[in-house]
């Protein structure tokens, strides 16, 4: 398993409304049957030391593989990707992850 975040920086326009009910929807229909076994959003709220958080929005995909996202991005990606725009203008940073096992 791993785990992509989809990472939203802080201060451009974001319809959450938008967001949560289009564009996760889908995303869930376009990638569950190649790979996508969970998809969470969170939303930034500050940083320990009382400061604004960085990312006001954060997409956490869990994946069969590596592999099985790189696939679902070919396969779909160009649509998901196009529907950005009708939400916010921020450019989104993208970054796979590895669940580390404990000791």
């Amino acid at each position: 398993m791993i785990l992509v975040s989809v990472m939203y920086p802080a201060g451009p326009r974001f319809d959450m409304g938008y967001y949560l009910g289009h564009h996760m929807p889908l995303v869930r229909e376009r990638w569950s049957a190649l790979g996508l076994h969970d998809a969470k959003v969170v939303k930034g709220a500050g940083t320990p030391d009382g400061g604004s958080a960085p990312f006001q929005v954060m997409a956490l995909l869990t994946f069969e593989s590596a592999d099985a996202f790189q696939k679902a991005v070919a396969a779909h990606g160009n649509e998901i990707f196009a529907d950005i725009p009708n939400f916010t203008p921020a450019q989104a940073q993208v970054q796979i992850n590895d669940f580390a096992e404990s000791p």
